[in-house]
């Protein structure tokens, strides 16, 4: 059996490989090693119920995520994986290879994730070019679920949100500075938590103050990372996460107003990802079925 994992900050999705039967799915919280640890990791999925049954079974498993851009942050949950399959294939890569495989397939363009985060790269069919991007919410993230969310929480203790936002802002939320500083300075996921009031934006995104919000944290998107690749308006610009699916209008008219070429914008790429891995790993077993059959 094959299982294939897309994991943000926020959540993690999940589809196993059944034979002769449709692919069970499951959702987690984020598996971001670099706010979750390898034990932490491990213990979340061992406690899923739905992949108990399967574990033994379990021969490939194939994990896209946030934050194992580096050796030592995959290493991090390639041993939690084996920990739980101790006698499967594992493989960890980029959230944003898996963004390339579920919009792109073996064909090359842009692609951007924004969801919790944000990061982008140029995906030339088969290998991601080194991306100076997609560093933290500390550092970067521009145009992100944590980003936007930052801006929110910093107009709203300066008094800097118009008073009728502010006002459901505030019955929504009760938030205080003390509350906020407890969540960000001394919690887990603080950039989740940060990406936890796209909601309120969502429920408001016709208020001239959010769309605003929307447009200018989208413009510093494409401008900061988009628009500093070479020939970036000759490829098509490819989006994955729940920030830019669910505020499409406003990314899609930054991108215009760029002059960038915008491909497939999905909210999950979770399926797509998986029909690629599947279809990609029963290629290759039987291309390997066909080289062993020569020499017999």
């Amino acid at each position: 059996m094959i299982l294939v994992a897309d994991s943000g900050s926020s959540s993690s999705e999940w589809m196993l490989h059944l034979p002769d039967s449709d692919p069970l799915s499951f959702r987690t919280k984020g598996l971001n090693p670099y706010f979750v640890s390898e034990k932490e990791i491990a213990r979340v999925l061992g406690e899923v119920p739905e992949i108990i049954p399967y574990i033994s079974e379990v021969h490939e498993v194939y994990f896209f995520g946030a934050g194992c851009s580096t050796p030592d942050r995959r290493e991090i949950v390639s041993n939690a994986l084996t920990a739980i399959f101790p006698d499967a294939f594992i493989s960890v890569e980029t959230e944003l290879m898996g963004t390339a495989y579920a919009t792109l397939g073996t064909q090359e363009g842009i692609v951007c994730n924004i969801g919790t985060g944000s990061d982008m790269s140029f995906y030339d069919g088969e290998y991601l070019s080194p991306s100076l991007h997609g560093n933290g919410y500390v550092l970067g993230d521009e145009g992100s679920g944590a980003w936007f969310g930052k801006q929110l929480i910093m107009d709203f203790l300066y008094g800097n949100m118009p008073r009728d936002v502010a006002k459901l802002f505030e019955e929504q939320y009760r938030l205080t500075k003390e509350v906020v500083v407890k969540n960000v300075y001394q919690k887990d996921r603080p950039n989740a938590y940060l990406a936890s009031f796209v909601p309120f934006m969502d429920q408001n995104r016709l208020n001239s103050y959010i769309d605003s919000l929307l447009r200018n944290g989208f413009d510093e998107f494409v401008r900061t990372h988009i628009m500093t690749y070479p020939n970036y308006s000759e490829h098509e610009c490819n989006f994955v996460g729940r920030v830019a699916f669910h505020f499409d209008l406003q990314l899609r008219d930054v991108c215009d107003l760029h002059g960038v070429r915008v491909g497939r914008i999905l909210k999950n790429p979770i399926k797509p990802l998986y029909d690629f891995v599947i279809r990609r790993e029963m290629d290759n077993s039987l291309a390997i079925g066909n080289y062993g059959a020569e020499f017999e």
